[in-house]
């Protein structure tokens, strides 16, 4: 699950601090505890991960990430659900296992090293807020 959390024209994103992709820029997210709901799942990994408190608004993109070994060999395999999130609370910092979390303004997210299908993701989002009076304010 991952979180695309808009604010004016920035979107929060946070550095992996661990392998897979240590060092690659993502949207904060995660995975779900066994006996866990999604939105239970995405509000905990976010404020474990940013230290800010969600709410889930709605699901922008569903997809798979597949990453494959130096032989070809599937290594992980992901189904990604990101959802357009609202903040409701809590005070951004870097926490668990990312190293830095920041709001990136949309003309800079090509200085950043993002992972594979993060940016189409992103760009949805902005659509679907610029489209929308009821998400412009996220």
């Amino acid at each position: 699950m991952g979180a695309i959390i808009l604010k004016g024209d920035r979107v929060l994103l946070v550095e992996r601090g661990h392998q897979p992709l240590k060092g690659y820029w993502s949207l904060p997210g995660g995975v779900l505890e066994t006996g866990e709901k999604l939105e239970e799942g995405i509000r905990r990994e976010i404020l474990e991960e940013t230290g800010l408190v969600i709410r889930p608004v709605r699901v922008v993109e569903i997809f798979e990430r597949i990453m494959r070994d130096p032989k070809g060999a599937a290594e992980y395999h992901y189904v990604l659900i990101d959802y357009l999130c609202r903040v409701s609370g809590g005070e951004l910092r870097a926490g668990d296992d990312v190293s830095r979390a920041e709001w990136v303004c949309r003309g800079e997210l090509s200085r950043y090293r993002i992972t594979e299908g993060t940016l189409p993701v992103i760009r949805k989002a902005f659509r679907a807020a610029s489209r929308s009076t009821s998400l412009a304010s996220l």
